[in-house]
């Protein structure tokens, strides 16, 4: 299982981060604290705070996938 912090700061690159998501043949878990919610779920990730750090797990390659969670990765 892979875990990568992102940070995704308009609804326009939510639905870009959930374009790729969707082609990805394996569960891609998004979430901050304790709530958790399909990455593959446009709505659903709209319901988190978008101005925190999302945490992304996941248990699959896909290079696509790996470009955008690089485009997104969280820069503390």
């Amino acid at each position: 299982m892979v875990t990568k912090q992102i940070k995704l700061h308009k609804p326009d690159d939510v639905k870009e981060f959930v374009d790729v998501a969707g082609k990805c043949d394996f569960d891609i878990d998004i979430y901050y604290n304790r709530i958790i919610v399909d990455a593959k779920s446009f709505l659903g990730i709209l319901s988190l705070d978008l101005s925190k750090t999302l945490s992304v797990s996941y248990d699959g390659v896909n290079d696509e996938f790996e470009v955008i969670l690089d485009k997104f990765i969280a820069k503390e």
